[in-house]
């Protein structure tokens, strides 16, 4: 945004059709009253449930690490910020997010924290310095794994366990007091929800608690009360994201993420929507990739610019627009 802007836990994937029946006109905007299913368009696709896949994610987040160390913050925290005060800059928001997040996992000394889908390593660092555990971090990014050791854990004096594994979590196989998950989510399958759950459910003690923060679209009631319209423009940009972007990228409605976590075992206890935190962030990495357009270019080319300008300033009109909102999910054992 601008700038407009977004984040990887991007926008609907879903394929480029229309629900059936509908018709397009030379204008815009798709006629007639708002689709009774319009959410499960926005958020499914019958060809494609699967979710990315490793090279699908390395394509996006091994571009370069010069590259997007250009528009985010220091940490290089890549989802969405919580501006907890309107003064604080990026950084410090980004910080808010992560103890936003940690703060609801009631992390003690000595615990062993899971990350999966860890970026590139501020939140389990934040849990190390702040909250002095032992962490594990997963990702499927090489370039992410490489940053984490060799800029946050050599540069760590904590004798806390530190590790980051190239692993997909499907692969994790242990015991952990707590588990976070940040941006995450948006890469998983629809049919490896039941997976993610059961997993989850069973790697945790019987207090355990797991923070999964993701992107989500908003519900039929909610489509309709808001009027949202389907325009052309919206169904290219949503194809351009899948395409181009987050190819295999999944957004699931809120009901859905509680739906699954429930039928694990967990009480959802709490959920804390930060949709306007992330058109704030989406528009401050837009302006941020804008204002670094030459040394951006020099390090990828003109084409990747363009492909991320797009991105970014696309996604922060459908957060704007209510196309889609950001929810941290809190997950507890149930009692008993």
């Amino acid at each position: 945004m601008r700038l407009r802007t977004f984040h990887p836990g991007y926008p609907p994937a879903c394929r480029c059709s229309l629900p059936r029946g509908r018709t397009v006109s030379n204008r815009s905007t798709v006629h007639g009253p708002t689709p009774p299913a319009q959410s499960k368009w926005l958020s499914q696709s019958a060809s494609q449930t699967r979710g990315s896949d490793k090279g699908e994610v390395q394509f996006h987040y091994d571009i370069s690490n010069d590259f997007f160390k250009l528009w985010q913050d220091p940490t290089q925290t890549y989802s969405c910020a919580y501006f907890e005060r309107d003064d604080m800059t990026l950084e410090e928001a980004q910080m808010a997010k992560v103890d936003l997040a940690l703060g609801k996992l009631g992390l003690q000394p000595g615990m062993t924290l899971l990350d999966i889908g860890c970026g590139w390593g501020s939140t389990i660092m934040r849990a190390v310095e702040r909250y002095d555990v032992n962490v594990i971090g997963l990702t499927l990014s090489e370039n992410q794994r490489r940053h984490i050791e060799e800029h946050w854990f050599a540069n760590s004096k904590s004798p806390r366990h530190k590790e980051v594994r190239l692993q997909p979590w499907e692969e994790f196989d242990g015991k952990v007091d707590r588990i976070v998950s940040i941006g995450a989510f948006e890469h998983f399958g629809f049919n490896k929800y039941d997976d993610y759950f059961k997993k989850t459910f069973s790697w945790l003690p019987d207090d355990g608690v797991m923070l999964l923060h993701t992107i989500i679209v908003p519900e039929d009631e909610e489509v309709k009360a808001k009027g949202l319209p389907l325009k052309m423009s919206t169904v290219r940009f949503i194809k351009f994201i899948m395409d181009e972007i987050y190819p295999g990228g999944r957004l699931p409605l809120a009901s859905m993420v509680k739906q699954h976590a429930t039928k694990a075992g967990f009480d959802v206890t709490r959920e804390q929507h930060l949709q306007p935190h992330y058109v704030r962030t989406l528009d401050t990495w837009a302006a941020n990739l804008e204002a670094k357009k030459d040394e951006a270019i020099a390090v990828t080319n003109d084409e990747v610019y363009e492909r991320f300008h797009r991105y970014l300033t696309g996604c922060a009109d459908l957060f704007r627009g209510g196309f889609t909102d950001v929810c941290q999910f809190t997950c507890e054992k149930a009692a008993g």
